[in-house]
């Protein structure tokens, strides 16, 4: 499969890239005529010294736009009359840097831990580093209406070949640590735009979350000398009682501690370290499963499912690259019908999860599950 890839830039200067899936015929690029407005400056990182934690600060996000409707969707094809971020009149798949982003323009290292001076600096400026890094937006289809399961398998897998792109890409670029592709669908979990579209976050630091897993994987393989996933993903084929679908190259499974009302963890047979390690066979697998799950969880309740599904990869300067196993975690708030989990006292202050609903369950109602239509019905 050949995906063919053709970039531009908006008027404003951030860079656009054209994914075309490898049957359709080649495209003539347009130029975005809009005016060249200035781009917000940067953000900023804060280090919480509690925690070791870096955070983004981004005010210029508050202008951002919010769930605009069809005729003013910044993500649709540009029409005379009404240019868009997507300045051509139909596109398949397409990634730009993002308008608003947390994280950028500008790239740069950034101190681990810089509160290590702060004895001697005694003042916020030593807990201060500009924002740097990269946010892109990946729009999934030129439809304005419709979600990634209904996209088919080869635009699937022509997104597949974007993100894995952009994960090769991103993680060459200076001061980046970590590339972060995920997915936020649904205004319960917080979308700002309903057109079919997903984020990559290239960050200068190691997330928290990578921090605490990566430690934990690299504790195991001293230990046993095998990657932790390797064995979870043992643990969960061998029980069967968790797993939801599996295929030559990948399985679905309801983790056996999910936190969430709906989880599933879709992980590759073969050790890779990221989306962009995945061979031509596994990319064609992924872009089968990867709908198939989503299109169970729609199939649980009448209307479609928020989710955020979260591409899980090795961080860029990993110490031991021999314990990451690259992962894709899609998790729901949903806990029935017309109830949604929010992250109360325990789970918020002290992020030690209560569960509603077993693990066991919810494999056993999504295996169970009628898929739903393309557009998340029944």
């Amino acid at each position: 499969m050949s995906t063919r890839i053709l970039r531009n830039k908006l008027a404003d200067g951030r860079e656009i890239l054209f994914f075309q899936d490898a049957d359709s015929p080649a495209a003539p690029l347009a130029e975005d005529h809009r005016p060249a407005e200035p781009r917000p400056t940067g953000g900023q990182l804060r280090f919480d010294r509690l925690t070791g934690e870096w955070g983004a600060v981004a005010t210029h996000r508050q202008s951002r736009t919010h769930l605009p409707i069809a005729a003013e969707c910044p993500l649709c094809p540009s029409a005379p009359g009404r240019p868009t971020e997507i300045p051509v009149a139909g596109y398949e798949v397409v990634v730009f840097e993002n308008r608003f982003p947390s994280l950028g323009p500008a790239l740069g290292a950034v101190a681990a831990d810089p509160s290590q001076n702060f004895a001697e600096a005694a003042s916020e400026s030593a807990l201060t580093a500009p924002a740097h890094g990269r946010c892109e937006v990946v729009v999934f289809s030129s439809e304005h209406n419709g979600s990634f399961a209904g996209l088919g398998p080869a635009r699937a897998r022509t997104v597949i070949d974007a993100w894995a792109n952009r994960t090769s890409e991103l993680a060459a670029r200076e001061g980046i640590e970590q590339v972060f592709v995920f997915e936020n669908r649904g205004e319960e979990i917080g979308v700002t735009m309903n057109h079919p579209h997903g984020q990559i976050y290239a960050y200068p630091f190691v997330t928290p979350h990578t921090v605490i897993t990566s430690a934990r994987a690299a504790q195991h393989q001293r230990e046993t000398g095998r990657p932790l996933m390797g064995d979870v993903l043992a643990f969960e084929r061998c029980s069967g009682e968790r797993m939801v679908l599996e295929s030559a190259h990948f399985s679905a499974f309801v983790p056996y501690a999910a936190r969430w009302p709906i989880e599933v963890h879709i992980v590759p047979h073969r050790q890779v370290l990221g989306i962009d390690d995945l061979d031509e066979a596994e990319r064609d697998d992924l872009a089968h499963i990867y709908p198939e799950v989503l299109r169970r969880i729609d199939g649980l309740y009448s209307t479609p499912t928020p989710y955020i599904a979260a591409w899980h990869q090795a961080p860029v300067n990993c110490e031991d690259r021999s314990a990451e196993w690259m992962h894709l975690e899609i998790t729901s708030p949903r806990r029935a019908e017309n109830k949604l989990k929010f992250l109360a006292g325990s789970e918020a202050a002290m992020g030690a999860f209560v569960g509603d609903v077993s693990a066991e369950e919810t494999a056993e109602r999504l295996r169970a599950a009628t898929p739903a239509h393309e557009d998340g019905r029944r």
